[in-house]
């Protein structure tokens, strides 16, 4: 084989992408963590000013009552680090964090089920009496809707053969019936009870909680050479039914700002039914008019937030590849935009890559390093694709070392970026891509393996193809967190 026809191009390596803490961007932090802990939450002065508190109401059977307590204690408490010491700084509590106490709604908020699971509701399957108890508890609360700001609902591991029946997912009918009534939702199983790191888990769920509630814990700080007037629409689409059987495509439309905030999405039923459904299960898309539609409410609801001004800039990403009919309708709604730039986000590459290091050895040039690829690292394969290592090595987010990697000992993988529509450098779709991988507020991690724009419309896509009865609204994300 000849070396310089089977030689990858050179690699680019960016920058860790900082997080912005104040709307001044003079706080930042490359850990999210330890952001917090330096400069609090991005918006926490004034949601100080939309509640003194945050108001917590429990829906849970008799037996998890006292454990749901417990768990707002450990939230409210200040605990040490005891796993990922390189990551994860200690917890000082609620309060110092997000300069609100967490406080228990007042006690007639709360509602408390029978343990008896067949106790619930007005008969029927199980999972038919889990559901009336869940639309009963919905509505109670909405007539206390002033009174809390987030429900603790505790989904016991024995009541497990209700959780999943033929289009019936427990976890989705929750998030969709407070969806309905705007009412955010913390959902918690035996898991969280049996967990002893306590500074990881007040963490995540004190991060959940306040985004919940309406907070902001961070935001993207500026990139650099990302022209200012961008926005992000994620795209995600979901089989209606029985794949087997489905004729319509369910879309979710992901947007947001471009400092990854302002995260809203728009529920889409395509019209037109699937000519072959064979290959829209490898490949579910839309067709020219649907793809038009959906882009037409993105764009709408990103001019109704931003004072009717057009995005200098639009990228759309979704995790498989751009039918041209669907180009068509992106070109036919967003003609008016500047830039317009459909990329396509894979997460399966077959791809590997290994770092390495000067050898020490005689006769020997390079041997592997013990670190993994550094994060941020972009192979450019053709002018319109790239390799980009999202997970990887990230000391400088760490709190003291050289290493820093997310998931433990397995090689990472990178993501396969593929531009179907737009020009201009990789390297700046790449680092949009590794900066949207931090903006996922569900989770106490440096980063998400894909990017926000793709989990958050894949997890919001589900939830719509599984509760055919939500209403093809638009809604804030935290509804479904």
């Amino acid at each position: 084989m000849d070396y310089k026809s089977s030689k990858a191009p050179p690699f680019i390596l960016l920058d860790e992408p900082e997080l912005t803490f104040n709307s001044d961007d003079i706080a930042l932090d490359t850990n999210p963590l330890r952001g917090l802990l330096r400069f609090g939450a991005y918006n926490a002065s004034t949601f100080a000013g939309y509640t003194p508190a945050l108001r917590v109401a429990i829906v849970a059977p008799a037996s998890g009552w006292r454990k749901l307590g417990e768990l707002v204690e450990t939230i409210r408490a200040s605990h040490e680090a005891r796993d990922r010491i390189n990551y994860v700084p200690s917890y000082p509590g609620f309060e110092q964090i997000f300069k609100v106490p967490i406080v228990a709604a007042p006690k007639d908020v709360h509602i408390k089920w029978p343990d008896n699971l067949m106790a619930l509701g007005r008969g029927g399957a199980p999972h038919e009496r889990l559901l009336c108890a869940m639309t009963d508890a919905m509505a109670r609360l909405d007539a206390f809707h002033d009174q809390f700001d987030v429900a603790m609902v505790h989904l016991p591991d024995q009541w497990a053969l209700a959780f999943n029946a033929a289009g019936f997912d427990a976890h989705d009918a929750l998030k969709a019936l407070g969806a309905r009534y705007a009412i955010p939702t913390q959902v918690v199983n035996d898991r969280v009870f049996k967990f002893n790191l306590k500074a990881s888990l007040a963490w995540r769920l004190s991060i959940a909680l306040f985004v919940k509630a309406g907070g902001v814990p961070w935001k993207l700080a500026p990139l650099l050479g990302v022209p200012e007037g961008t926005a992000y629409i994620g795209l995600a689409y979901a089989l209606r039914g029985d794949p087997k059987a489905a004729r319509f495509v369910t879309c979710c439309s992901q947007v947001f700002d471009a400092d990854g905030g302002g995260m809203q999405f728009v529920a889409f039923e395509a019209r037109d039914s699937i000519a072959n459904s064979q290959e829209a299960r490898h490949n579910p898309f839309l067709s020219r008019a649907d793809m038009r539609a959906v882009m037409a409410r993105s764009l709408k609801l990103y001019l109704t937030r931003n004072g009717g001004r057009l995005p200098r800039r639009l990228v759309i990403h979704k995790t498989t590849s751009f039918k041209q009919e669907e180009l068509r309708g992106v070109f036919d709604a967003l003609g008016t935009v500047p830039e317009v730039e459909c990329i396509e986000i894979g997460s399966s590459a077959t791809w590997r890559g290994v770092w390495l290091k000067e050898s020490r050895k005689t006769g020997v040039k390079s041997e592997p390093d013990r670190a993994p690829v550094p994060r941020g690292t972009v192979l450019v394969r053709t002018g319109n694709s790239a390799l980009v290592w999202a997970s990887g090595n990230a000391p400088v987010a760490g709190l003291g070392g050289k290493l820093l990697y997310q998931g433990g000992k397995s090689i990472p993988r990178p993501i396969n970026l593929i531009r179907h529509a737009g020009n201009g450098p990789l390297e700046i779709a790449a680092l949009e891509t590794i900066a949207l991988t931090k903006m996922d507020w569900n989770n106490d991690a440096l980063y998400d393996p894909v990017p926000v724009t793709i989990r958050y419309s894949q997890k919001l896509a589900r939830t719509i193809a599984n509760v055919p009865e939500l209403p093809g609204n638009t809604y804030p994300y935290r509804l479904f967190m």
